[in-house]
């Protein structure tokens, strides 16, 4: 093992367990992991700059002005109706499978379980289903039909840029399409069937009930006349009567030790822990108020023009990463921030003080006239109540024009996508689908950053011989058992490691492997770049290998085992089907 070879795996190696561990953001990673490549001499300047310049980054950024221009025309108005007249929760699910089938290999997937979620989440409820039916499926069904064409997903363009980098002639756009079909229609028949059987079945009444997406965590203040003064939090037992949970008291500045066993004093504040609806109930009997010290103005809950409204942290959010507390008065500012819900976790910060997340969900008290603006926010995703329809001007056919000339001229070998897509973007901006300032807000700059910053590891870890030495050392141990079990290997590989950090970083780590698996094995590279992109495509068994996942996780209420559940059988059909049909479609 040489020097450079060291430093290349070990810089991996720290790549892999900080998108692991999430403590930095992937952008972040992405840059550090550039940075230091160029200062160390392992690749050129231009190679290190070089990602921000390939076809593969700007065709994905083009793309999500594309489907912002789709969503905003109006164009996929009309599928919440469509959803709407299914007769039973079966044909709900297959009408929402095909329209996927249809959408989502030509527009990213996570902008399209982000217009999806809402609309789903409302049309189930008006047939009777629970949404933690669908919303798993949802995200699942859109990364099967992700890799059916090279433009589904940010991941099927930077392999097949990286493997562009390293000699291979790159793909078609709809060289994948055959497998991905096959793919995907036995994923589809298994949610119908098996997955539809292991998917929870969480169903309730009111508004906030329907959409009940697990404990919010608030603040209450003991009012002078409240019955809590003078009873200790474990006297009161709020768990008993109210199902409400008081994980802090809070009082003046300071956090109070023992709360069970701490008298409790007018103007103290109680990090509770509950359903919404307990939590209100106990605010009116007890003498409380919600007293979240961020938020911008004094509002009363009896006001008839008020409407409780659940919103998520959107993948692209610029206030992912703030507090509440930071936010300031431009943000939303007659709305008041009741709650907080994140799943897999129990916070016990000040609301003021946590830090949001992606796939976050706010309890907010929102003027009925202000509506309009919170479904306006890109930084949002409004959950508990149906977007607004767009009216079907002539926008919306062109916007659908436009998206079908930007696919079909590079399938005839006319014009690169990356030029299509481009100027694609550009038309829908100047006919009005989309503003010129929401041109930025659409694009999800992390993903470009992400891309740009590893598309350099990629060439390192070839030209300094570290994939030759990775491959050597692990799948060469079963080289002499031929390289269709290298191939199950490699994808088994690919599917663990995306599980457990960003699918791009997967698919920059695993492309060069492939190369050297086949350079290894003396055969054609084609099988093992297919197996690494399907499996770097779709990650099905945790909440976190993939977007579309998380954004789901919190909006269905689900438990990170749903996922296991569900998720794990799926990734073995999907295993089994690569493996064997692979080599079907590209022999080595």
């Amino acid at each position: 093992m040489t020097t450079e070879i060291a430093v290349v795996l070990g810089l991996a190696l720290i790549a892999i367990v900080l998108f692991a561990t999430e403590k930095l953001r992937i952008d972040a990673i992405a840059l550090l992991v550039l940075s230091t490549l160029a200062v160390l001499g392992l690749v050129t300047p231009e190679q290190a700059v070089g990602g921000f310049s390939n076809p593969a980054t700007v065709t994905v950024a083009a793309m999500f002005v594309l489907a912002a221009g789709l969503q905003n025309s109006g164009a996929l108005s009309g599928i919440g109706d469509l959803l709407s007249k299914a007769r039973s929760p079966f044909q709900f699910l297959l009408v929402l499978f095909l329209v996927l089938a249809v959408i989502a290999p030509f527009v990213n997937n996570t902008a399209v379980v982000a217009v999806f979620i809402p609309i789903v989440m409302a049309a189930s409820v008006r047939i009777g289903m629970s949404a933690s039916k669908a919303l798993i499926p949802l995200s699942y069904v859109s990364q099967m039909a992700g890799v059916c064409t090279l433009v589904g997903t940010s991941t099927n363009l930077l392999v097949n840029a990286i493997a562009r980098d390293l000699g291979h002639p790159g793909f078609t756009m709809f060289e994948f399409t055959a497998l991905g079909v096959i793919c995907m229609v036995v994923g589809c028949i298994y949610l119908l069937t098996i997955g539809r059987w292991l998917l929870p079945d969480t169903r309730a009444g009111e508004l906030v009930e329907q959409y009940e997406l697990g404990k919010y965590i608030t603040e209450l203040r003991v009012m002078p006349d409240s019955s809590l003064i003078g009873q200790s939090v474990g006297d009161a037992k709020l768990g008993e009567q109210y199902g409400v949970f008081v994980l802090e008291l809070l009082r003046g500045d300071t956090k109070v030790w023992g709360p069970r066993e701490q008298k409790i004093e007018a103007d103290d504040v109680l990090l509770a822990r509950g359903d919404w609806t307990k939590l209100d109930e106990l605010r009116k009997e007890a003498g409380l108020e919600v007293d979240p010290q961020f938020k911008l103005e004094q509002q009363s809950f009896e006001q008839v023009d008020q409407v409780l409204t659940e919103v998520m942290i959107a993948p692209r959010s610029r206030i992912s990463g703030r507090t509440l507390g930071s936010l300031g008065p431009g943000w939303h500012k007659n709305a008041t921030v009741l709650g907080i819900h994140r799943r897999g976790q129990v916070l016990r910060e000040q609301l003021r003080a946590v830090r949001l997340q992606v796939g976050d969900i706010l309890l907010m008290l929102t003027p009925a006239a202000e509506k309009a603006d919170l479904r306006s926010d890109n930084n949002i995703i409004v959950l508990s109540e149906r977007e607004a329809e767009k009216e079907m001007g002539w926008r919306a056919p062109f916007a659908l024009f436009t998206m079908a000339l930007v696919i079909a001229i590079p399938a005839l070998g006319w014009v690169p996508i990356s030029i299509t897509s481009l100027v694609g973007a550009v038309a829908m901006t100047l006919a009005g689908c989309l503003k010129a300032d929401e041109v930025y807000d659409a694009i999800d700059w992390r993903i470009i950053i992400l891309m740009a910053g590893l598309l350099p590891l990629g060439l390192a870890m070839s030209e300094t011989g570290a994939a030759q030495f990775l491959v050597e050392n692990t799948v060469g141990l079963v080289k002499s058992f031929g390289p269709l079990t290298v191939l199950a290997v490699v994808y088994m590989m690919a599917l663990l490691l995306t599980e457990f950090m960003s699918n791009a970083a997967a698919a920059v780590l695993l492309t060069p492997i492939g190369m050297s698996t086949a350079k290894m094995m003396d055969v054609d590279p084609t099988p093992f770049l297919i197996a690494v992109t399907f499996a770097a495509s779709t990650s099905f068994a945790t909440p976190v290998g993939y977007q579309t996942n998380t954004m789901v996780y919190g909006a269905g209420g689900y438990r990170f085992a749903d996922f296991l559940k569900v998720g794990v059988p799926l990734n073995l059909i999907f295993w089994v089907l690569g493996v064997a049909l692979i080599p079907v479609f590209w022999p080595f």
